[in-house]
């Protein structure tokens, strides 16, 4: 079975830094993305990248909670596995 792995902090950092013009490492956790620049276009395009590489990331999502931790949060929330037992939520 082929399964991608999520982006971890590190690379959520590296892939939203240069769309916002800052060092990785200037990114706080729960800084706001969009406050510091990242648009909606721009979410929409690290969704596509994403898809396209088999994460079913959600844009909505995404711009619910514009954070690295948000971020991270909902691609925890995509590893995470599903039981296929009935009557277990």
């Amino acid at each position: 079975m082929d399964i991608t792995p999520t982006p971890t902090e590190l690379d959520l950092r590296a892939t939203v830094a240069p769309l916002l013009g800052l060092e990785p490492e200037a990114i706080e956790p729960d800084a706001n993305l969009v406050v510091l620049g990242l648009s909606s276009l721009e979410i929409m395009r690290l969704v596509s990248r994403w898809r396209k590489n088999k994460i079913p990331v959600q844009f909505d999502e995404l711009v619910a909670a514009p954070t690295l931790n948000g971020w991270l949060a909902h691609f925890a929330s995509l590893a995470a596995p599903v039981s296929t037992e009935p009557g277990v939520a």
